[in-house]
């Protein structure tokens, strides 16, 4: 099954442009952390880079959906990556010199994610036009997602030794390094990406019809509009708890809370990695009942988070969210992938990406806030119970009183 997929060179240059371009992204992104904090000494400050980081997702992520379907994505991604380059470095040399300053810092950030709002719906939108097969996609997908999550679980290991040997600062030149790795790996694929007719005027203008066209054909279609709001619905219910909620958890049941936090990190990655490869085992195709499956499981291990009363049921309540993310991770790209037509793949995967930024932006603010006057354990229990609820009514009125609609069916 994997050994076909496999032996598609195109796929193989995919995954290792992809691949060191997210060991890169997770250096960088703690770089940022770490010398805003150097610089300033301030929580507030190192805060604002998190927020550069996230902004141009907000402001620019439809339209680089946009100008992914209109331009070649090969030639997008490769003039993106060159241009990352020296932006990255720069803050290396200005360091080197004693000229670096937070605001530049932040403006760096900014850039670099902006670009990244064109860069990725390109990438994503890449893989369906080198795996025509929707099965193989779901071979591929698993594949991809189970190296770059890898590549998460071995990065804290990585970072220590860069700090430890070369410092901080130098997680920026590793990262201009995976930028060129990419380049090179983009550059060794094949096949022809599609682009708008040159005659079609690629304005301003046209890019808000081009989204306002594809909202409308959104609103339209069942299982793609119910994917983009369960996505952000999940998410939202989920990125506080996860993120800052289980931290603040086991910083109260121990004093090692933050080792603790990390190991069960490793372990929830390893989890995940198991699963995203066990799961083209089970299901050949994915559909939105597949996405609910995982958020009912995803639901109860968020539930079993807010009744855990040791650090061993921490870990059992880990493994379960561990499972039921990848589960409705890979139904999200493969839907996106089948069932929007190939010419308006960039534009779903960018509306993916501005949801799941909008829902972790709502979701820190709101959270955070009820944190102050709620406990820790009712919150998990709660939105555990809430996602639950949720997807269960859903799965009920579609699958037992509506019959599901077919999908999209895709010309190459």
């Amino acid at each position: 099954m994997y050994k076909q997929v496999l032996s598609n060179k195109n796929f193989l240059y995919y995954l290792v442009g992809g691949s060191v371009s997210r060991l890169g992204d997770i250096l960088t992104g703690l770089a940022f952390l770490f010398v805003a904090y150097d610089l300033t000494g301030s929580k507030l400050h190192t805060t604002g880079v998190v927020i550069a980081e996230t902004l141009p997702y907000l402001f620019f992520g439809l339209l680089g959906g946009v100008i992914a379907d209109w331009v070649n994505k090969k030639r997008l991604m490769i003039f993106i990556d060159i241009i990352r380059v020296p932006l990255i470095l720069s803050t290396v040399v200005l360091f080197h010199f004693d000229f670096l300053n937070y605001t530049y810092l932040l403006l760096i950030s900014f850039a670099v994610q902006t670009l990244g709002c064109f860069f990725n719906p390109s990438f994503r939108a890449m893989l369906p036009i080198i795996i025509t097969s929707s099965e193989q996609r779901n071979i591929a997908n698993s594949l991809y997602d189970s190296l770059t999550r890898g590549i998460t679980v071995l990065s804290p290991i990585i970072t220590v030794l860069l700090i430890q040997t070369v410092g901080e600062i130098h997680f920026f030149t590793l990262d201009a390094f995976t930028y060129v790795i990419s380049v090179i790996a983009i550059s060794m694929i094949t096949v022809k990406t599609k682009q708008m007719n040159t005659d079609d005027k690629k304005d301003l203008k046209n890019a808000f019809r081009s989204l306002i066209e594809f909202a409308q054909w959104v609103k339209k279609q069942h299982t793609v509009r119910s994917l983009f709001l369960l996505t952000f619905v999940m998410v939202f219910l989920n990125t506080w708890l996860w993120e800052v909620g289980l931290l603040l958890s086991l910083l109260d049941m121990s004093d090692e809370g933050k080792s603790l936090f990390s190991i069960l990190q490793g372990g929830y990655g390893a989890v995940v990695i198991i699963t995203n490869l066990l799961i083209p085992l089970i299901w050949k195709k994915l559909s939105l009942k597949t996405y609910l499956i995982g958020s009912i499981i995803w639901g109860i291990g968020l539930v079993f988070l807010g009744f855990a009363m040791n650090i061993p049921m921490y870990f059992v309540g880990a493994a379960v969210v561990g499972i039921g993310i990848p589960i409705t991770g890979l139904t999200r790209v493969y839907i996106i992938q089948n069932y929007i037509p190939e010419d308006m793949h960039g534009k779903g995967f960018s509306l993916n990406a501005v949801l799941l930024y909008l829902a972790d932006t709502i979701s820190l603010i709101i959270f955070g806030v009820l944190s102050t006057f709620v406990s820790l354990n009712l919150l998990f229990v709660v939105n555990g119970f809430a996602i639950v609820v949720i997807v269960g009514v859903i799965f009920i009125i579609r699958y037992r009183v509506y019959k599901p609609e077919k999908k999209h069916r895709m010309t190459h």
